[in-house]
């Protein structure tokens, strides 16, 4: 190449480059019916690309996590090769123009099935992008990260933009522009673009799967269970609390394909994962947190290793304008109207719901099993009661240790609570106050 820089090399100079004998630049348009076999990486990247080229919602949602313009003329491309710097194929590129300048760039590098993002090959990419002036690589694979701007890999980039998005994600961004909300696809055309698109990344063919088996997991929990003693620093450790942040990440995403709103998880750091390492290692527990949105509260999670169990848990606000008795006749009435309007689910979980009531000034709350409400009545005679939660708690069983039964269970579960308790469960909301100007 003459130049050594993309950003602000004029997209007819660009293109001329390409049309080269000898070309500084070899690359392929992205398209949607890629001439490939399905399964191919390839043809995922293609058809990812073309989809974010031809569905501007779809578009939008992906450039805001990448922080890539969301104006100017854009061009995206498959199998790209700078033959003069280095030969190695980059899957994708993403150009910006305006007036015909580029004025932002973005490689794209795609996995899928089984394969992890490798290090090696993303720093030398990053060194290409460096030499070129782009100042953006996306990663994409099956594996999982709380945040877009987080990587699998531990490398320093410096003021170089690393994102990554887990093909999850990806899917999940698209099934919420399916949704009849305030950002869905205005077009219908693009709409069913949309859907083939989503057909094909989730047909089990296309190598995209979400989190599926708990590394280390089995270990840890039988460790545990056998009273050895275990380190916040052991690999297996380690790996299961990484395995539990994905895991959380995951399960968001799911929750979020089937409401049609983004759950967010809290985002995962390194400190972070030296914290719970360190929390599992000294209480034998694991705690997570779902937020969606309009629901009555966040869904806390707590996994205890000890019990083999876990814990869902919502926090609800009860009319402060009525005595305790009432506030618990309140709660009472909305968790039988969750028995009516979800009976299924809810005879499945019914036995595992436990009430705990937030009682003021007292040093512990008061907590019964919900079908036993009665004698919460009893225990907060003369008690102001401040707030309540319910909650499910399941035990696993041997399934508890399990890499890979573990995570359906786990997922089944959360899924049943809220759809069986938490989408009918409402806070109180002071009322208004009224106007008097009678007087």
């Amino acid at each position: 190449m003459k130049r050594t820089k993309i950003i602000g090399l004029k997209k007819s100079e660009f293109d001329a480059m390409v049309k080269l004998s000898e070309s500084p630049i070899q690359l392929r348009p992205a398209r949607l019916i890629p001439a490939l076999k399905t399964g191919d990486e390839m043809a995922l990247t293609s058809i990812f690309l073309s989809t974010l080229k031809l569905v501007k919602e779809f578009r939008d949602s992906i450039f805001k996590e990448i922080k890539l313009s969301r104006n100017g003329r854009l061009y995206f491309y498959t199998e790209v090769c700078f033959p003069k710097i280095e030969k190695s194929r980059i899957d994708g590129l993403i150009l910006v123009t305006k007036k015909d300048v580029i004025t932002e760039a973005a490689f794209v590098e795609v996995k899928s099935k089984k394969d992890e993002i490798d290090e090696t090959q993303i720093k030398k990419y990053i060194d290409i992008a460096k030499k070129l002036k782009v100042g953006t690589l996306v990663t994409i694979s099956n594996q999982f990260v709380s945040s877009p701007e987080q990587s699998p890999l531990k490398i320093s980039t410096g003021k170089f933009n690393l994102f990554h998005l887990s093909w999850s994600h990806i899917i999940t961004l698209g099934h919420i522009l399916l949704f009849d909300n305030d950002n869905d696809i205005e077009d219908v055309d693009q709409v069913e673009i949309m859907k083939e698109s989503l057909h094909y990344m989730e047909h089990p063919s296309a190598g995209v799967s979400g989190f599926i088996q708990m590394k280390g997991w089995k270990k840890l929990a039988n460790e545990i269970r056998a009273n050895v003693p275990i380190k916040k620093t052991d690999e297996y450790v380690v790996d299961a609390v990484k395995s539990w942040h994905q895991e959380e990440s995951d399960l968001a995403l799911i929750l979020s394909r089937n409401l049609g709103v983004l759950a967010k998880t809290p985002v995962r750091t390194e400190k972070g994962l030296k914290l719970d390492a360190g929390k599992v290692a000294k209480d034998f527990i694991l705690t997570g947190k779902v937020a969606i949105k309009n629901s009555v509260s966040d869904i806390k999670i707590t996994v205890d290793f000890e019990r083999r169990s876990v814990i869902l848990k919502n926090s609800i606000k009860p009319p402060m304008n009525i005595g305790s008795v009432a506030r618990i006749t309140w709660l009472k009435k909305q968790i039988e109207r969750c028995s009516e309007l979800e009976s299924t689910i809810f005879n499945n979980i019914g036995d595992k719901i436990w009430i705990e009531a937030d009682v003021k000034f007292a040093r512990t709350n008061i907590k019964v099993s919900f079908k036993e409400i009665e004698e919460l009545y009893e225990q907060s005679k003369g008690k102001e009661i401040q707030g309540f939660s319910v909650s499910v708690m399941d035990g696993f069983g041997v399934s508890f240790a399990s890499e890979k039964k573990f995570v359906s269970l786990f997922e089944n579960l959360v899924l049943n609570y809220y759809e069986g308790i938490v989408q009918n469960l409402k806070n109180w909301n002071a009322p208004a106050p009224k106007l008097n100007l009678s007087e």
